[in-house]
């Protein structure tokens, strides 16, 4: 018995050296053949045999060959399973663990029994966060965390400063975003905003409407009434 479990150990050592060895190959190949390629962070196999994942810095994915031969850009999909492999692995990486997101400076609406969370970064002047806004009323039994995110512009700093120094933030929000009834100039110390905009940015939170929900998962872009809901549901209690 131990002799086996001796033999396994060598010989899942020697698998993982000749696993780093060849990521290493590969790394010095595609890097000498392809300067301009941003830094490979990772490397991995993929279940279709001789194709392996490259994740360079930025967290964009490549495929390529086991000698590197050749780099491939685009979605690999199973097609037995139907599945977007690419998509998962990018939903997988563009990920951030819930506590870490910046909530604290949120203001938030709950609705019934709030069970389920919802951030959502937005830019006031943002046309696409207003329709989503306006879906967003459709969907109960949700705490939503508002983030203010300006990135369009000086005027979408100032509504996100009005909007923060409010009374009734919630009230003041939804006043503008969907009756266009415009936040009253209000001054206060509107740091929470900077902190929200310095965090999307070292995130990569590139534009607005942007989505998170409870187990981390982030959906860019607007959304209707029922890809909300289903994007809440799936969430594991």
């Amino acid at each position: 018995m131990r002799l086996i479990r001796a033999f396994t150990t060598t010989f899942l050592l020697l698998a993982s050296t000749c696993a780093m060895a060849q990521d290493a190959n590969l790394k010095k190949i595609l890097s000498e053949r392809l300067p301009s390629l941003p830094k490979i962070e990772e490397i991995s196999k993929t279940p279709m045999a001789g194709v392996f994942e490259i994740r360079v810095q930025g967290n964009e994915i490549f495929y390529t060959d086991a000698k590197g031969d050749f780099l491939i850009q685009g979605a690999l999909i199973d097609t037995k399973q139907k599945r977007n492999l690419t998509e998962e692995r990018n939903d997988k990486l563009s990920a951030i663990p819930f506590d870490s997101l910046p909530i604290k400076f949120a203001f938030t609406q709950v609705r019934g029994n709030g069970k389920r969370k919802l951030v959502v970064f937005s830019d006031p002047n943002c046309g696409y966060c207003k329709r989503f806004e306006r879906d967003l009323q459709k969907i109960d039994n949700v705490t939503i965390y508002h983030l203010l995110y300006p990135v369009l512009g000086e005027d979408s700093k100032a509504k996100s400063r009005n909007i923060a120094c409010a009374k009734d933030r919630a009230k003041t929000w939804n006043d503008w975003m969907l009756q266009g009834i415009a936040p009253p100039v209000v001054a206060c110390d509107t740091h929470n905003i900077d902190a929200i905009v310095e965090f999307g940015k070292k995130n990569r939170i590139n534009g607005t409407p942007t989505l998170f929900v409870a187990d981390g998962t982030r959906v860019p872009g607007a959304i209707e009434a029922a890809q909300i809901e289903s994007l809440l549901n799936a969430v594991k209690p």
